[in-house]
């Protein structure tokens, strides 16, 4: 049965979202709106047309005109960026072509997304090296405990850092430019996990310093699924080769580096996500006056709105300061009293959705019976869609 009132017509125009719920889940895998949906379809037509004369005449360009888009707008040199599928492509790509010895130290926190962990966790294994997880509270005070418990868990063995800069299960903004510092000194590379900071944060990769940055723009750019990026500083370029070997590690077009050759032809796919990111860049740019800069302040403001009026209504204390969030929050649960099966919603997420027609996901973190709620907060969203949240809270203190 359904206790949410829905305001009448849905989310606005743009987006496909379905009306009758209230989708508090940006943050898991995005919504592209009409317009960029418009354009990765004209994208596809295009292809469909003269697939020899697209794939090679027509594409290589477009390609160099997105990636040429997306550099200036995640601060990034071009020559660096290469289109992937998903962040989590972008980080096996980095492992996988990352030189260790037995006894090496692959360092990350208990934050990172479980599917990078799985990532690191097989690389280690497979070199004999070894992963090291550093623990960060959750409540905590400030950024300076994620630098601290790094610091604390690194040794001479560490050859790299693996780090979110918003972090999935608990939505924070690590301090990733003093994290990059701290073990440039150290001479130990870093790799940042970007999966939620384009169009979430103003990125400026080439100011961070950091040996490797990997995003996703499906998320908070809002562009089709299957879009992504890897950027790899200078040093690493030549190390740095694609999951996938194709003609490029033979054939360099006239014109084209090895790691572009290698990265943009991994043989035949659809790159129509990939072309349909400047349309996604147009669309955050002119969402609201003000461009993406106020689109990126409206957000983080709801979020931060949002975690109060949850806090209000079930009682409790911020888990961490309101500087630490972008557009998600995050609220540790009660524990549960069951924890559900392995891969299955927890049963309160499961009655959010069923009865309230709510949309929010509920992790066992940092591992069961312990949880968190975590709050998205984008365009299509509202002040009152959180007043139902906490409503339908409170309404099922069984399933806490």
């Amino acid at each position: 049965m359904t206790t949410s009132r829905h305001r009448p017509g849905g989310p606005p125009g743009p987006w496909l979202l379905d009306p009758d719920v209230d989708f508090l889940n940006h943050g898991s895998f995005g919504a592209c709106p009409r317009p960029v949906l418009a354009a990765q379809q004209a994208w596809r037509e295009r292809l469909e047309r003269e697939p020899v004369r697209f794939f090679e005449e027509t594409c290589p360009r477009a390609l160099d005109e997105a990636r040429a888009r997306l550099a200036a707008f995640v601060g990034a040199d071009a020559d660096g960026l290469a289109f992937v599928t998903n962040a989590t492509t972008g980080v096996n790509t980095v492992l996988r072509s990352l030189p260790l010895e037995a006894g090496d130290e692959l360092l990350t926190t208990d934050h990172v997304y479980p599917a990078c962990r799985n990532a690191l966790a097989e690389v280690a294994a497979t070199r004999g090296a070894r992963l090291v997880v550093a623990e960060v509270p959750f409540p905590l005070d400030g950024p300076e405990r994620v630098l601290d418990a790094l610091l604390a868990a690194a040794g001479p063995r560490t050859r790299l850092v693996l780090v979110d800069h918003v972090t999935s299960p608990t939505a924070l903004v690590f301090p990733v430019g003093e994290i990059v510092a701290a073990f440039r000194e150290r001479g130990v590379a870093v790799l940042v996990d970007g999966a939620h900071a384009p169009g979430m944060l103003a990125l400026d990769i080439a100011r961070l310093g950091a040996d490797f940055y990997t995003g996703n723009l499906h998320k908070w750019v809002c562009a089709p699924k299957g879009a992504g990026f890897l950027w790899v500083s200078d040093r690493w370029r030549e190390a740095v080769r694609p999951l996938v070997i194709s003609h490029g590690a033979a054939v360099q077009p006239p014109g084209r580096s090895r790691f572009h050759a290698e990265f943009d032809w991994t043989g035949t796919f659809d790159p129509s996500p990939w072309l349909a990111v400047p349309a996604a860049l147009d669309f955050l740019e002119r969402a609201l006056p003000g461009g993406f800069a106020a689109l990126a302040r409206r957000n983080r403001g709801l979020a931060r709105e949002a975690r109060r009026i949850v806090l209000a209504r079930l009682g409790g204390q911020p888990p961490c300061p309101e500087t630490m969030l972008g557009s998600m929050a995050a609220l540790p649960l009660p524990d549960a009293r069951a924890p559900s099966a392995p891969g299955t919603p927890d049963r309160l997420q499961r009655a959010l959705w069923e009865r309230h027609r709510i949309e929010v996901p509920v992790f066992a973190w940092p591992r069961p019976p312990r949880r968190v709620l975590r709050l998205s907060a984008q365009l299509y969203n509202e002040h009152a869609q959180y007043e139902r949240l906490a409503e339908a809270l409170a309404a099922e203190p069984g399933r806490a």
